[in-house]
Parts: C-alpha cells; structure tokens; sequence
C-alpha cells in the first residue's frame, strides 16, 4: 500500500514546504484540503495550478485527492451542490489527483431515506462530469452516514465506477461498527482508506498513531487479508485543535507506525 498524509495536518502550509515533509518522511503523497483558506482551493487560477502540479511531479510525490466540503445529502436545490463538486473535479482533473472527497452532510431532521435518495441522484449526475475528467468522487464515512452500512445506502443506488467510498476508520467505529463489516460494506467501492488516531469516543483530539484506541491494526489486517493494495493516509486533524502536537515531528514515527501494521499483517 502506499502513504499519504493530509494537509489537515499542516494548516496553511505552503505547498513546497509540504513536499519537503512527505519526501524527508517516504511519504508517496498528499491529499490537499482544498479550502479557501490553505495554499490550494478551487478558486486557484489555472497558472497556479499547473505550477502546483509541476511542484509535485518535481518531488516525484503525487495527489492523492482534493478534500472538499461539499454535503452531498444536504437539504436545498441540487444546483449549487453540483455546481461545488464541479469545481473540485476541475481542481483535481488540473493537479493530476485521481480523486475528490466530498461528505454526506445529511439533516437529521429528515427520514433518512429521503437523504439518501438526494444524495444517490447528486452524485448520479455528478458521476458523469467525473468520468468526462478521470476523476472519482468518495463519499466519506462521516457525519449523518458514519458507518459502511450507511455508506452504502447511498453508493449501492448510484451504482457508477466513478463515484465511491472514502473509509475514515474513526467514524464507523464510534459508530459501533467493526472494521471487518466496515470492509464488507465498501470494499466494491473502495477508493482509499484515512487513519488516524485517537484518546476515546469522548476525545477525538488527534494522537500519534498507535498512541489511542482506534482498531488501527484490524483495518489494515482486514484489507491486507482480502489483498486491497491502494492508499493509507493519515489524516491528523491540527487544522480543530490547535493544542495537538504538530504534525511534522511525529510524521517519521506515523510512517513507522503503518510500515509496521503492514508487515505484521502480510
């Protein structure tokens, strides 16, 4: 499997600063956060994104996805939320990044059923600028859609190659899922997996990884075991709190953390 970190981790940062992280660590990419507020965003003109892209084939460290924001079960008109993904696969369609993240965002107010049916319709049409692009959309294991189970509801009704699953390994477990079933439920759908670590259900403050209590060990047996071999990335979330250590001096130890799991594992 390869490594990525997110620029979560390292709020602001300049982008070759940011390479200069991931070569120094053997990291093999980057999944950008794309808001307005960090170096890279949708926003960017074309000059400067083919200057990002020329920085990171440079570094020989790839894009692994655009982390966007877009809720994609979130009540309202379907156009600005089409309109919002449009814009990050432009972005990562420019950077060379095979995929866009957006989450599910859906208000808990509603029947669920009626979430899920808004969401399969926005990435159905979605789906089509994305494969015009090369790029795949992953719904995120997060907020109103937690778990695979969740996940699912909605990717199994689209039913496109180019829309996906985003595995945040922390959702699903506060959800009280393990990660064996978490697999089973996205693994047609996979596109890469986020890791991260932390104290409790109680406190998310992001640790070093191996230090807190996420089944760390039993995601990667479980994908090593059924032979996945796409992306690791740690997602270590400074960006909401800014006691957390900082990322940089514990991102040689996290690569260990994970070459060891896998070893162990295969």
């Amino acid at each position: 499997m390869k490594l990525a970190f997110s620029t979560l981790g390292v709020p602001g940062l300049p982008v070759p600063e940011v390479l200069a992280l991931a070569t120094a660590h053997g990291y093999h990419g980057v999944e950008l956060r794309a808001h307005p507020e960090e170096p890279v965003h949708p926003g960017l003109s074309p000059a400067d994104r083919a200057r990002t892209a020329a920085l990171f084939k440079e570094a020989g460290v790839e894009v692994l996805g655009v982390a966007g924001y877009t809720r994609v079960a979130a009540p309202g008109d379907d156009a600005p939320v089409l309109e919002e993904i449009r814009g990050l696969l432009g972005l990562a369609h420019d950077l060379g990044a095979p995929f866009v993240r957006v989450f599910p965002g859906a208000d808990p107010a509603l029947p669920p059923e009626e979430s899920d049916a808004v969401a399969a319709r926005r990435l159905g049409t979605a789906a089509e600028d994305a494969a015009a692009l090369g790029v795949r959309i992953l719904l995120e294991t997060h907020d109103s859609h937690r778990t695979g189970a969740d996940a699912i509801r909605v990717l199994g009704p689209v039913g496109h190659r180019q829309v996906g699953a985003l595995w945040d390994v922390m959702h699903p477990w506060l959800g009280g899922e393990q990660p064996a079933q978490t697999y089973a439920s996205l693994s047609p759908h996979l596109g890469y997996v986020q890791v991260k670590d932390i104290a409790s259900a109680e406190d998310t403050a992001p640790l070093p990884l191996g230090a807190g209590v996420l089944p760390l060990t039993e995601c990667v047996d479980v994908l090593c075991r059924h032979g996945w071999d796409g992306w690791l990335c740690w997602e270590y979330e400074k960006r909401w709190y800014e006691t957390a250590a900082p990322l940089p001096e514990l991102l040689g130890p996290g690569r260990d953390h994970l070459v060891r799991l896998l070893d162990e594992a295969a």
